[in-house]
């Protein structure tokens, strides 16, 4: 145990040396190190700040290749140059890009006029009724309804055919505007014939009620003649049917007191054939039933079923212009005037239609009065020069020899015709016009056979 203790103690000295000899060299080396270096060391970056600056130039790189390149603005259409007419626009908007247009006889200008026309023709459709024909009358009137009468017979046609409760107002409509614009009445005629024949060759019930129903109240109107409705009737009650028969029997309700008041021996063979129909039972009872009451109401002189309510009585029987069309003419639709198409002479048309509105509103008779006092003696006598027109095209002569002509068809015997002729509005130099005469002696000589009272 002694020897033991006495080698520990010997190598415990020996450690402590070790370490001083380490730290001594240590030291040396330190201080040989600063004798070496002159001055004090540069400043080196951390190896975090390293990290932090390449990231911050990863993310830089990664927001380049984000972005997407620049693409290419894709040209988007007009929505004015399409076929429909495209896109809804705003009243505004429409109008703030027809004032940016300084070309006015451009066909963007144009483009816009016709959708503003095209709104405008359809919301004051959507309004009448029977209290503001008169006031939607003049202000249709306003719009160019030369141009837009292919919209103005399409949005007629179909307001009707949605709400057919107010076809009686949509005809007293018409035969205001049929006054001053008779291409627009006969257009409105030719399309309504079209759409009847059409229905009734596809069986289309609905349709031909509508249409009838139409043509009924514009007889009323005596926009159309007497002759079309007897067709109607005649075609309807050839092969009876229960649709048919049903058809023809709503039509007499609607125009069958205008219809005996100017040809009372038509609607008496009309009438024999109803009665005919029901005598063979031909049909369903409910038609039946249908045509017993047709009779009461013919009995009681159509009390309940006025030609014309007062309301809409606005135009003077001389004034109207009746349209002899029947259901054999092939006249065309002019389809083509439902949709837009560049005008060349587009400020020319304008202008003028600006002096037929101007003509029928009278919105010229008070410029005399409020005149500016600067004006010249040359513009007071061009505003107040009268133009004398004349008539070149015999138009007031041939329209005469038709009413002649439609007077002495329509008349059961010599006596109702000699009344209708007496109550002819024969406008002045016409009382002694030699072509009355004439067509009286040509007509009776040709008519001699199948009218009696002629001869």
């Amino acid at each position: 145990n002694s020897a033991c203790n006495m080698a520990d103690e010997e190598d415990i000295p020996k450690e402590d040396s070790d370490a001083e000899e380490s730290s001594s060299s240590s030291g040396n080396v330190s201080s040989e190190s600063e004798e070496d270096v002159p001055g004090p060391t540069p400043h080196r970056p951390s190896v975090q700040q390293d990290e932090s600056q390449k990231h911050k130039e990863s993310m830089q790189e990664q927001d380049t290749i984000d972005e997407p390149p620049a693409k290419k603005a894709k040209s988007e259409p007009d929505p004015l140059s399409t076929r429909t007419g495209g896109a809804y626009i705003p009243p505004a908007k429409l109008r703030m890009m027809q004032q940016q247009i300084e070309d006015k006889s451009s066909a963007t200008y144009q483009r816009i006029a016709w959708e503003a026309l095209k709104k405008s023709i359809v919301g004051l459709i959507n309004k009448v009724n029977t209290s503001n024909v008169a006031v939607i009358v003049q202000e249709l009137i306003q719009e160019n309804i030369i141009r837009g009468r292919g919209l103005l017979i399409r949005s007629l046609l179909n307001a009707q055919s949605a709400s057919p409760t107010f076809t009686h107002v949509y005809a007293g409509l018409v035969a205001v505007i049929n006054t001053k614009f008779p291409q627009n009445g006969e257009l409105l005629l030719r399309r309504l014939i079209r759409q009847f024949r059409r229905a009734f060759r596809r069986n289309n019930k609905s349709l031909c009620l509508s249409s009838t129903n139409f043509m009924a109240h514009l007889v009323n109107q005596q926009v159309a003649h007497e002759v079309l409705a007897l067709e109607v009737l005649t075609l309807l009650l050839e092969t009876p049917t229960d649709d048919s028969v049903e058809i023809a029997v709503a039509f007499l309700k609607e125009c069958g007191l205008k219809l005996t008041e100017v040809t009372a021996r038509g609607v008496h063979f009309v009438f024999e054939r109803m009665r005919g129909i029901l005598t063979d039972a031909a049909v369903d009872k409910r038609v039946q039933y249908m045509i017993d009451v047709l009779f009461a109401i013919r009995k009681d002189k159509f009390k309940d079923h006025p030609s014309v309510i007062p309301e809409l009585d606005l135009v003077e029987e001389s004034e109207q212009v009746t349209h002899l069309l029947t259901l054999e003419d092939e006249g065309d639709p002019e389809e083509q005037l439902n949709v837009f198409k560049f005008d060349p002479e587009y400020l020319e048309n304008e202008e003028k239609y600006k002096t037929i509105k101007a003509d029928i509103l009278g919105e010229g008779e008070s410029e005399g009065s409020s005149g500016e006092e600067g004006e010249t003696e040359d513009e007071d006598e061009d505003e107040h020069q009268m133009t004398e027109i004349t008539d070149e095209t015999q138009t007031n002569i041939m329209g005469l020899r038709r009413t002649v002509y439609l007077t002495i068809m329509s008349s059961v015997d010599y006596e109702e015709c000699a009344h209708k002729m007496l109550k002819m509005q024969l406008k002045p130099g016409q009382e002694v016009c030699k072509d009355i005469a004439n067509l009286l002696c040509v007509e009776c000589g040709i008519l001699l056979i199948s009218l009696k009272f002629v001869s």
